[in-house]
């Protein structure tokens, strides 16, 4: 019993660690017209603080997974939570412009290593057929970033100044650190590459899912990261409106996140692509009747659930087809993440400044159009490859043997 109730604390302790990622990654954005003014630069040079360190963690994430592969993961992740932590820290105090955008490339580097294996590391704590439940339940501290992280924090930086969001989001790392320290079971490297592989490994399904996250992701982050504009000037809604809708999108997605724990064990693929279907029609319906306020509303809660479940779908997917390793395959998809982010807000801006606001979500929604096509294409290519014998482990996983079935007590934990 102590040792289930660890599992589940250590898995907490996690998912706020996700949301200290995520919401840190974004802060600048919120407060770009606080930060600009007081270290004397523009705002575009103050929006190189977000796109540098989106740039950061493309370039480092695989090199230094692959350095610490043999690293135990508990002094691992706390490690990167604690220089995450005083990077932020040196943030709140930078004195300069250069300082803080050093900070937060230290900060960057760190992030891509976490993301590498903080869901394996997750997932070996429970047993093999709740996996799917555990990335879902983790990546409820995704969602929360976005729909309370940034918010509370914008909020904080406009009442005591930008340097108190980062003293805030400071604090918060470093009692995530040690509660990670606590909390998290300790593994050797031995154990660790005994259950660190997928259990339908597949490099030709990999290459696809990566490709198709990138498509998915700029058209989705293209159309996400210029929404507030386009529910001004296309759906007319008041300025003072905007808080509330984003919070309807975000809240939704955190919703949609939960709930979709429960059924991405058993479809797996079939999940990823139905959530695809759904921010297609979400992003094809917003071009098409983005008009309508009565329309948007609904259309703009899809969109967040969609996108946010699709995440965790795309990352328990990836984990179960990686070709070598499932800290590696993290790594590569973190990689993939962030060209489609910063891919998408810089096409984006593109579309903005030439066609108009307006066909932002049909470039989006026909991107995501294409990430469904190339993985169901993907997919009916195969099966037509084997003479049409269905192949079970693209849409369902049901429980196989595995070497989780030697794991400590931990793995008997239910969720």
């Amino acid at each position: 019993m102590a040792h289930e109730r660890r599992a589940v604390y250590a898995l907490a302790a996690l998912s706020a660690a996700t949301f200290c990622y995520v919401t840190t990654e974004v802060l600048p954005i919120g407060l770009l017209t606080l930060i600009a003014p007081d270290l004397g630069r523009s705002r575009s040079e103050a929006g190189l603080l977000v796109t540098g360190y989106a740039v950061v963690v493309m370039i480092v994430a695989l090199p230094l997974t692959r350095v610490t592969r043999r690293v135990p993961r508990r002094p691992l992740l706390a490690g990167a939570l604690g220089v995450f932590a005083a990077a932020t820290a040196v943030s709140a105090f930078a004195t300069s412009y250069e300082v803080l955008l050093a900070a937060r490339l230290v900060s960057a580097t760190t992030n891509g290593v976490f993301w590498a294996v903080v869901f394996p590391v997750a997932i070996s704590m429970f047993p093999a057929n709740v996996r799917g439940r555990i990335v879902a339940r983790l990546s409820i501290g995704n969602a929360l970033g976005p729909v309370l992280g940034v918010p509370l924090s914008t909020w904080l930086g406009g009442q005591a100044g930008w340097r108190a969001a980062f003293v805030a989001m400071a604090v918060f790392g470093f009692v995530t650190c040690v509660a990670v320290a606590l909390l998290l079971p300790s593994v050797t490297p031995q154990q660790q590459s005994a259950g660190d592989t997928g259990p339908i490994p597949d490099r030709p399904r990999f290459v696809v899912l990566l490709l198709a996250t990138i498509l998915a992701v700029t058209g989705a982050m293209g159309a996400f990261t210029y929404m507030t504009v386009f529910l001004l000037d296309v759906s007319g809604f008041a300025a003072a409106s905007l808080g509330l809708l984003l919070f309807v999108q975000g809240s939704f997605g955190v919703a949609g996140t939960w709930a979709v724990g429960r059924v991405l064990d058993r479809f797996p693929l079939g999940v990823v692509l139905v959530l695809l279907g759904l921010l297609t029609a979400a992003m094809l319906g917003l071009y098409g009747v983005g008009a309508s306020k009565a329309l948007t509303v609904p259309l703009l809660a899809v969109a967040g659930m969609s996108f946010s479940s699709l995440i965790a779908g795309i990352q328990h997917r990836v984990m179960q087809v990686a070709p070598s390793t499932t800290d590696m395959a993290s790594a590569s998809l973190s990689v993939a993440f962030n060209f489609g982010l910063a891919a998408g807000s810089l096409i984006g801006a593109g579309l903005l400044a030439t066609a108009g606001v307006r066909v932002i979500p049909l470039f989006g929604g026909l991107l995501t159009a294409v990430a469904i096509a190339l993985l169901a294409g993907h997919e009916m290519s195969r099966r037509r490859g084997r003479n049409h014998k269905f192949d079970h482990s693209s849409w369902s996983v049901r429980p196989i043997p595995s070497r989780d079935a030697e794991k400590p007590p931990a793995s008997s934990v239910r969720t």
